[in-house]
């Protein structure tokens, strides 16, 4: 035989080996994409019997759009509900709403969370006596449009307000409603992120980064307290039809809060860390694929779509 068929030879082994091995790892990505989000979730592995957990459920933010959706799914499934958001008015016409629907028992707590001073202890002395075994940690602001950092017509407040709303809510309210599930050994907690937490997500900088302290929190917290019983799911959805995505007609990629929750209600106990629909992790899917490609060519992409929102945004305003 010689050198040169040798060589061929030996190229076509090294070849097939590397068509094998990239033929493995494309079916494992397959079967985890399937596995996670439609095998597990079918049958329900690991699922959690909510009921179970206690007989109350906290929801932050419970006025509109997701945290009124899982206020009113959790009250379908009989659990009395807490509702804690800045308007008084709106929260008791959900109360009186899910009492009358579900036949449940319901409290209201009217605070702003961009108010870090006073307003967790007056809800700490609130939830004090219930057993609450439900915590969704939903509530959360954005930016008004996307705009750059230094830009932001509001920065000074704006900014803080963020922190103090995506951060210190979650942080604290944990804190004082973790203790009791930890005493009765078990307890569900959702804690609300965003898809701009896993995506590169420019002209939303402090949004973005408020909702990925709100993912490395529950990822720890989750292993920390599984011991314990309690589950910390960290939900990252992206788009839904709620006023601050100013979203008003449902797409297949922007369902309602009630079709959202749906879904996502399916993945606590089965996944930790999900957008809990997959039309949007098919969307986080891509975007991190033209990253791995390309992250200058991902980041050009996001700007401009960024821009394009921002002008429009802007033009409305002016016309206003």
């Amino acid at each position: 035989m010689s050198g040169s068929s040798a060589s061929g030879c030996l190229l076509d082994k090294v070849g097939l080996i590397c068509t094998f091995i990239v033929g493995v790892q494309l079916f494992r990505w397959l079967w985890r994409v399937l596995y996670d989000n439609f095998v597990a979730v079918a049958l329900r592995l690991n699922a959690v019997n909510l009921k179970q957990m206690g007989k109350w459920a906290v929801v932050t933010g419970a006025s509109d759009g997701i945290g009124k959706a899982y206020a009113e799914h959790l009250a379908k499934k009989g659990l009395n509900v807490v509702l804690i958001s800045r308007t008084k008015s709106k929260l008791d016409d959900v109360a009186k709403d899910l009492e009358k629907k579900y036949n449940v028992e319901t409290k209201t707590i009217a605070v702003d969370f961009t108010d870090t001073r006073s307003i967790y202890h007056d809800i700490d002395k609130q939830l004090t006596g219930l057993e609450i075994g439900v915590l969704i940690n939903n509530v959360g602001m954005s930016y008004s449009h996307p705009e750059y950092f230094l830009e932001n017509k509001d920065k000074d407040h704006l900014y803080d307000d963020l922190i103090a709303c995506n951060v210190y809510s979650v942080t604290n309210m944990c804190k004082i409603v973790m203790p009791g599930m930890v005493e009765r050994r078990k307890g569900v907690v959702v804690n609300i992120s965003s898809t701009a937490a896993q995506i590169p997500s420019p002209m939303l900088t402090v949004y973005a980064a408020t909702k990925s302290y709100v993912v490395k929190f529950s990822e720890d917290l989750a292993t920390e307290y599984a011991r314990y019983g309690i589950t910390v799911q960290c939900l990252l959805p992206g788009y839904v039809v709620t006023n601050m995505s100013k979203i008003r007609s449902s797409t297949w990629m922007a369902p309602t809060p009630l079709k959202f929750v749906a879904e996502a209600m399916k993945t606590i106990g089965v996944r930790e860390k999900t957008t809990g629909f997959f039309p949007h992790t098919l969307l986080v899917g891509v975007v991190n694929f033209i990253d791995g490609i390309s992250p200058a060519f991902s980041r050009w992409l996001i700007t401009r779509t960024m821009m394009n929102i921002r002008a429009r945004a802007l033009r409305k305003s002016v016309k206003s």
